[in-house]
């Protein structure tokens, strides 16, 4: 779990004895980013301070519906059932767009690997188990694979990097729709639970011949070996800023009506299949007038300047489109 304490302010925090807290949780997968937004906030307004633990998507969840935390974290948009089990109104913000990439410990191969759908499927619902199943070879010609088992790597906690990996699976695979679906946590039909993104990361760093599936600022900045995915058009893409955009502009009709739109398996001819917007949740309602006034004046920034921030730590900023329907949307909170 990581737990970022920074501090920003809002002009009524005055001084030193004025200190503003606020509290949220949830997403590993756009921790990265949060933690550059709120020390960058802090150095901009030095006098309120946010506090972000990074304890995943269905974490953060849990934390705003309870009322521990100020605003929640989450890679899966709450659909209309989900946001039912609020006792209060929930408006949610799209932040940046993210890649979810599969990662492997290989030994003796040090090329980038392409995987099919199918193939991924498989090897989570335990139909591959070796790494020179013909699933896997057929799509790597050229390269020798030992006959050593895999072993895959899932969350154990809940997760919206589980929900989009999850989301893609039941998109390609009719078996894994049917038998085990897309959540932020499901019954994994094999392998080994990671705490965290950092979990996932470190059990698949140190096990020879494992498989898992991270966000891909996780892979490069552990110098991670991570694959590429066969999109619809049968184009095998590795994961990159300019990819993931395009899976966001080829559903550009349903984002203007729904910013909670899907973007895995999207239909773009060079679009990364594995593609995510990732969100921050914020009740509708704040009664304290300082965490209002403060939460919509960093909203305002994230979505201006905290954008630029995003492509040096391996994400996509939003397009301008949704840029426009969420500056709109601040106006909501009250």
């Amino acid at each position: 779990m990581g737990l970022l304490t920074g501090c920003s302010q809002q002009e009524s925090g005055g001084g030193p004895s004025g200190v503003l807290t606020l509290n949220s949780a949830g997403s590993t997968l756009a921790y990265p980013i949060y933690s550059k937004w709120f020390s960058e906030y802090h150095n901009l307004h030095p006098n309120v301070q946010i506090n972000y633990a990074s304890i995943g998507s269905g974490g953060g969840i849990q934390q705003l519906r309870s009322g521990t935390v100020d605003f929640g974290a989450s890679d899966m948009p709450l659909n209309d059932k989900l946001l039912g089990t609020f006792n209060f109104k929930i408006v949610q913000f799209a932040t940046v767009l993210g890649a979810v990439v599969p990662i492997y410990n290989l030994p003796g191969v040090n090329t980038d690997l392409r995987f099919t759908p199918q193939a991924l499927a498989g090897i989570y619902l335990g139909r591959i188990k070796k790494w020179n199943d013909p699933a896997i070879t057929r799509a790597n010609p050229g390269i020798s694979f030992p006959d050593k088992d895999i072993v895959p790597v899932h969350r154990s906690d809940g997760s919206g990097t589980t929900f989009v990996w999850t989301d893609f699976l039941s998109k390609v695979s009719p078996e894994w729709k049917s038998k085990v679906g897309s959540d932020t946590s499901v019954s994994w039909p094999v392998g080994l639970g990671g705490k965290g993104s950092e979990g996932v990361t470190g059990v698949v760093e140190q096990t020879p011949y494992a498989f898992g599936y991270v966000e891909l600022i996780y892979a490069i900045q552990n110098h991670l070996a991570y694959g590429l995915v066969q999109n619809p058009t049968g184009k095998f893409i590795k994961a990159s800023l300019d990819n993931v955009t395009l899976a966001a502009q080829s559903v550009a009709e349903d984002l203007a009506k729904d910013i909670r739109v899907s973007i895995t398996n999207a239909p773009g001819p060079d679009a990364y299949p594995i593609s995510t917007f990732t969100y921050l949740l914020i009740p509708v309602q704040i009664n304290n007038p300082a965490k209002r006034d403060t939460i919509k004046d960093f909203l305002h920034w994230m979505l201006t300047d905290g954008q630029k921030d995003a492509e040096q730590l391996s994400y996509s900023p939003l397009p301008q489109q949704v840029v426009d329907i969420e500056l709109k949307q601040i106006q909501e909170i009250h």
